[in-house]
């Protein structure tokens, strides 16, 4: 079992009212960095609201929403969160041009951490050298984890190596000699997954690795690729890519005939955004990696923290499909965010935040499954520290085994 499986919650995350209610407010003397006054606290971010991957702009939607239900609920230590929300188009030139007007013309406190390797990617030295938080950002490239030389820089999401070590690993023990294929984004998320297969299969690796492919987020189709990947005769394809090429890539393989165990990257796991895209009967048996619950699983669904998500999207993103997931891991970023500036109190310093945000202990977030706690430092800045194996049986995802410890994937 998990470390953190044993590990006693210091902190319930039943929501913003009832988290911003128990953490105390400190008494010490005002500290204010830009963007803060008595009444205010301006953040700033940037989501793909247009472009190639658009279907990702309801992560950045409900952040908005977040703060909005905050604001409604009387702000944090009485002060209002406005939120600047640009659009990045998930183009690395376009975010630093939107990242660069936050900072210098908006003047915010901190970036509420992005989705996206790409667009984090492309601000990280900037926003490092100004000494500007970017806090949460919603990415598992393991260059976002550089305390040292990157400490303004926080990420809140399991790295894309570790995710391939764990779906190695689980093949070694399941099927030990087979043959897989692999279709990549080629970017460092779909680079960190495949190093991090290799890591997993170790030895092992250039034998059963029969074929790897790339493709660009701009390509129309990968469905040349899969029909090159069949050709090889593999009995696994680990697709490491969105949810729009995972769920093209599925449909293909479906009108193939071709029947390999099938991975897909957590980033495409979505029920609503790829598998049901993909088609539910063509979907069964997929395996992904996990640490999020689904709004729609009825294992979950009387859960607090899901009732309260589901709740919070009626009232405030009521066009979301609740089978997209993709909303949640901004849930999960607002959250974390409003808890580290509760903590702040009146000293919203960036040096102070940074400070919260990378002294978390035991954190029980809403929306993440049992026994998963958020932990970091300031000389390791990974918080999560498990997750789950998952097999999608038609209706949800369901564990394949037990809940990994990712200190042990090294």
């Amino acid at each position: 079992m998990a470390k953190t499986v044993r590990r006693r919650a210091a902190i319930l995350g039943l929501g913003g009212a009832a988290l911003l209610a128990a953490l105390p407010r400190r008494s010490r003397a005002k500290s204010y960095s830009p963007g803060v006054t008595d009444q205010e606290i301006k953040l700033g971010t940037s989501a793909p609201y247009s472009g190639p991957a658009s279907g990702f702009g309801v992560y950045g939607t409900a952040q908005t929403a977040y703060f909005k239900m905050i604001n409604e609920q009387g702000g944090i230590n009485g002060r209002k969160i406005n939120l600047i929300s640009l659009d990045n188009a998930y183009n690395p030139p376009k975010t630093l041009e939107v990242t660069r007007q936050l900072v210098e013309n908006e003047n915010i406190l901190a970036i509420a951490g992005m989705l996206g390797t790409n667009p984090n990617t492309a601000v990280q030295k900037y926003l490092n050298g100004k000494r500007v938080p970017n806090l949460f950002l919603t990415s598992g490239g393991e260059r976002f984890n550089e305390p040292k030389e990157y400490p303004w820089i926080v990420p809140l999401y399991p790295t894309y190596v570790a995710q391939g070590i764990s779906f190695a690993r689980y093949i070694v023990a399941k099927t030990p000699g087979a043959r897989i294929a692999v279709l990549y984004l080629n970017d460092d998320l779909g680079k960190d997954f495949l190093r991090g297969l290799q890591l997993g299969l170790a030895g092992k690796a250039k034998t059963m690795i029969v074929r790897a492919v790339s493709h660009e987020l701009t390509d129309p189709t990968i469905e040349t690729q899969i029909i090159d990947l069949k050709s090889t005769g593999a009995d696994i394809l680990m697709q490491f890519t969105t949810p729009k090429f995972a769920a093209q890539g599925i449909r293909k393989v479906f009108d193939l005939g071709w029947k390999p165990t099938q991975f897909l990257s957590s980033v495409a796991a979505s029920i609503g955004a790829t598998l049901i895209p993909a088609g539910i009967e063509r979907s069964i048996g997929v395996l992904t990696a996990r640490w999020e619950k689904t709004p729609t699983d009825t294992e979950t669904a009387k859960d607090d923290d899901v009732r309260q998500y589901v709740e919070f999207v009626r009232k405030y993103m009521p066009s979301l499909n609740l089978e997209d997931n993709t909303a949640v891991p901004g849930y999960i970023n607002a959250f974390m965010i409003a808890r580290v500036l509760k903590a702040c109190g009146d000293d919203l310093a960036r040096d102070n935040i940074l400070k919260q945000a990378t002294g978390l202990k035991d954190v029980q977030a809403p929306m993440l499954l049992p026994g998963i706690l958020l932990s970091n430092s300031p000389t390791n800045y990974a918080a999560f520290h498990a997750m789950q194996l998952c097999r999608f049986d038609g209706k949800r995802w369901v564990a394949a085994g037990d809940m990994i410890d990712t200190d042990d994937l090294k």
